[in-house]
């Protein structure tokens, strides 16, 4: 199980996309190789003008930061134009976009398959999850259940982002 994390938005799209989250959490090891952990982002579709308004403006901001939904995985470390970056220190992960700002705990193994892939499997949902309610557990198929939906992984966007720490 993990918990949500509330995110801060930018006043542009904050009224429309209402409360933004995101939550950490890994993957089983295939072959003794360790998978990048993921982070989710999404809302929970409680924005001003409701859940359908707070998806228009969230594929909006997919756009303006230099991704697509449904065109796969790009790689932030190859792709100058996807200011993205993300900072992993002492238990925490800290992302920052346009539009997103947001710390959220996770675990020491998600902390330590980040630094030793060097990335991160960012998704960033259009769809809304309600459920998903800050400070809230949530359990492994609950969240398997809304990842693994195929309207929620097509109208997301995917990425790599690279790992840095204040480490020397």
């Amino acid at each position: 199980m993990t918990s949500t994390n509330t995110a801060q938005g930018s006043l542009q799209y904050a009224p429309l996309l209402g409360t933004l989250t995101v939550i950490p959490w890994t993957s089983e090891p295939s072959d003794d190789e360790r998978n990048p952990p993921f982070l989710l982002a999404y809302s929970l579709g409680d924005g001003r003008d409701g859940a359908e308004a707070g998806e228009e403006a969230m594929h909006a901001v997919i756009k303006e930061v230099g991704l697509r939904t449904g065109a796969g995985l790009i790689d932030v470390a190859t792709s100058p134009g996807v200011p993205i970056t993300l900072l992993v220190q002492a238990g925490r992960a800290v992302l920052t976009m346009p539009y997103l700002k947001a710390q959220c705990a996770v675990p020491p193994e998600w902390e330590e398959d980040a630094r030793e892939t060097g990335s991160v499997y960012f998704i960033i949902a259009t769809q809304p999850w309600p459920e998903g309610t800050p400070g809230k557990l949530v359990s492994e198929e609950t969240l398997r259940a809304f990842v693994g939906d195929e309207a929620v992984l097509t109208g997301a966007a995917h990425c790599l982002v690279p790992v840095s720490s204040l480490r020397g």
